[in-house]
């Protein structure tokens, strides 16, 4: 059958519709996966879990032993404390956090750096 140049038949539109929309949400779910992958966004907990998990590790520890490590490790008992650059990071992440300006911020900043945090 020959249809007269230009035309293209109905079967065919419907065809290249359904790829182009498999297309699109293909590409949706790819590029929101990949968002979500790549979310930096940790918090000083996860990242204290995260060294945690790693030092028992390397210890090779199990069990019972693994449980108390990890508990002790997790409450920053025998951690060695924060370097002033640590603190820096930690506090200013927190003022923004807050949204704090100004001497507000400034406060806040003077009491968080004095402060005896840990890591």
């Amino acid at each position: 059958m020959l249809l007269p140049v230009g035309r293209v038949p109905l079967a065919a539109m419907e065809d290249l519709n359904v790829r182009i929309l498999l297309g699109t949400l293909l590409s949706i779910l790819l590029a929101v996966s990949v968002a979500l992958a790549a979310d930096p966004k940790t918090n000083p907990q996860q990242e204290r879990m995260k060294t945690c998990n790693a030092e028992a590790g390397e210890k090779k520890l199990a069990g019972d032993e693994r449980k108390a490590f990890m508990s002790t490790c997790l409450k920053g008992q025998g951690a060695a404390p924060m370097t002033q650059q640590e603190k820096m990071k930690v506090c200013n992440k927190e003022a923004g956090a807050k949204a704090l300006k100004g001497d507000d911020r400034k406060k806040f900043m003077s009491e968080c750096l004095s402060s005896d945090k840990k890591s």
